[in-house]
């Protein structure tokens, strides 16, 4: 699995450390240092099944900084795409990359759900 986070994020750590102590394995990415790319965006939105605005975070200064909340509803998917994969700040995180899903920010039950033995593939 991959764990996409920013490790100064506490919401992350936590994640990080709920993985841990589970001896869940994972390869871990900084999701500032390594910004995802657009394909992978738009494959992590597929295996999501959420909506692309999902994948914003909402409280971030980037976000604010950008008024994002007010342009996004005016913005094609393929711009949303491409302002997410120019700057992970702008990425809600953690996400957590597995076969067949994506799980985006940390969500102890669903995480649990998900990752319990025997469903950790599609």
């Amino acid at each position: 699995m991959l764990f996409v986070c920013y490790p100064r994020c506490t919401t992350c750590q936590r994640a990080r450390a709920w993985l841990d102590e589970r001896g869940i394995q994972y390869e871990f990415r900084d999701i500032k240092s390594e910004n995802p790319s657009a394909t992978e965006i738009e494959k992590w939105r597929a295996l999501s099944g959420l909506p692309l605005k999902s994948f914003f975070n909402t409280s971030g200064n980037s976000y604010k900084n950008l008024e994002l909340k007010d342009r996004l509803p005016g913005m094609s998917e393929e711009e949303q795409v491409s302002l997410l994969s120019s700057d992970g700040l702008l990425v809600k995180r953690p996400i957590l990359v597995g076969d067949g899903f994506v799980l985006v920010g940390f969500k102890p039950d669903e995480w649990g759900e998900r990752l319990a033995p025997g469903r950790t593939r599609g």
